[in-house]
């Protein structure tokens, strides 16, 4: 018996949304990253694209745990001298929680190509709306 591989054309992509209302960010992002590379499929090849299309809605209402949204900052260099740009996560929840989602499914998925394609899968929105209801994505429950 020869080890299954799974080929880039065969594989078949689901929608799936996910709900992140009162959920923890991290462990949500967690189950969005693995939907993400495909890897809870039976099919799941490390070197083959074989993930999902996901759509997060609620990011506005995930729940940062302990004293995260005090103590954790996000940062970033401009490549200036000097230019560190920090946001205390308790500001970038209350304006730009899409952000916030997306950088904790990035850091979970692989930097690879893989990864980056990936990542153009994920659709997050900080309310109840969204925009892709013509695919029919089904409800994620974990």
């Amino acid at each position: 018996m020869s080890t299954f591989m799974a080929k880039p054309a065969e594989v078949q992509r689901k929608w799936y949304i996910v709900d992140a209302a009162g959920r923890p960010l991290g462990r949500t992002a967690a189950k969005v990253a693995e939907l993400l590379r495909g890897k809870g499929k039976p099919e799941f090849t490390p070197h083959v694209d074989c993930g999902d299309h996901v759509v997060v809605i609620n990011a506005a209402e995930a729940v940062l745990t302990g004293k995260k949204l005090e103590n954790k900052y996000y940062r970033r260099h401009t490549g200036y001298i000097g230019h560190l740009k920090e946001v205390q996560y308790s500001t970038l929840m209350a304006t730009r929680p899409e952000l916030a989602m997306e950088l904790a499914v990035k850091g979970m998925v692989p930097d690879t190509t893989i990864g980056r394609k990936a990542l153009t899968r994920l659709h997050v929105y900080k309310n109840a709306e969204y925009a892709q209801v013509a695919q029919k994505p089904e409800k994620y429950e974990f």
